[in-house]
Order: structure tokens, then sequence, then C-alpha cells
């Protein structure tokens, strides 16, 4: 089982922090570096989408989304 990686992130003022593998964070990156926008940008639009599911949850969608051609 891969270990997760924890990173800190502000959101709307606040810090927040996420754990997720990290083969997700590279997969967050890359989709950062296609839009050219920060990490933390890339965060902020999957958390306005989330539609109260859990961020770390969002964020692994989102990731395997972006993977599959999906975004």
């Amino acid at each position: 089982m891969a270990s997760l990686r924890k990173r800190s992130v502000q959101l709307s003022g606040h810090a927040t922090s996420i754990a997720l593998e990290p083969e997700f964070w590279a997969v967050l990156e890359a989709m950062a570096q296609a839009e050219s926008l920060s990490l933390a940008a890339v965060i902020g639009h999957i958390d306005d989408a989330r539609a109260g599911r859990p961020l770390a949850s969002a964020c692994r969608l989102a990731a395997l989304a972006f993977a599959q051609g999906c975004s």
C-alpha cells in the first residue's frame, strides 16, 4: 500500500491539509502544468466543483479524469 503524502494549501483564505498517494499528487501537478496554474489553483477549482464530496476524494477523481483524458 502506498503511503499518503500530506500537503497544505490555502482554499478561500483558509489553510487545509490534503493527504493523497504520491501518484495522485503527480497527476495533479501535471494538471497544473497543463493548465498553466499553480497546484493550489487547481485544487481550488476542484474544491469549488466537489459538491459536498470529501476534498481528497474529489482530487483523486479529478486526477483520474485527467489521466483518462476526460477533463
